[in-house]
């Protein structure tokens, strides 16, 4: 069974250990690098354990506690298997922004994505934000039919993608009042 779990200090090694895969297996998908994230410290994780579970940002971690067999005998199994974060807007609260958006290529097409993403829409509308913004690379085709089929549309603004200037990302929107 797939559990999500508020990102907190007590699972900080957790939210590192998902992130950092995030970043591996999808390099191109997010504005951050896994050299980059490597490189925090355990201080530096906890920190941002803090920062995304609060009143104005959020952060979840998909668990699948499994009962494995064999070399567990029955003993509960946890593997993060999703990410995602939600804050915020500094000037507009009545605006959320999704980031850090992932989930293991084992549970794509599955649901996961789906719950991850309406767990951070739930968390922004009880802090009274109305609509969800998010980025995603013009590159990543798949990420922006999945963002499509959960009501988001293209803006029609864009931005150079840090990591790469060769790549832009579209702004998406959905209304969630």
């Amino acid at each position: 069974m797939i559990v999500l779990h508020p990102i907190s200090p007590g699972n900080a090694q957790v939210f590192k250990a998902v992130r950092l895969r995030a970043l591996q297996e999808s390099p191109g998908a997010f504005g951050s690098t896994y050299a980059r994230e490597a490189q925090l410290t355990g201080d530096d994780w906890l920190t941002r354990s803090r920062r995304w579970n609060g009143d104005r940002a959020a952060g979840f971690i998909a668990i699948n506690q499994n009962e494995n067999q064999g070399e567990n005998q029955g003993r509960p199994s946890d593997d993060a298997c999703g990410l995602v974060c939600s804050f915020l807007d500094q000037q507009d609260p009545t605006r959320a922004h999704l980031v850090s958006m992932w989930t293991d290529p084992a549970y794509r097409r599955r649901g996961l994505g789906q719950r991850l993403v309406e767990a951070a829409v739930a968390w922004a509308r009880s802090r009274g934000a109305r609509t969800m913004m998010l980025m995603v690379t013009s590159s990543n085709a798949s990420a922006i039919r999945f963002y499509q089929q959960l009501g988001f549309t293209r803006t029609g603004r864009t931005e150079p993608y840090p990591n790469d200037p060769n790549v832009i990302e579209y702004e998406m929107s959905r209304s969630i009042a």
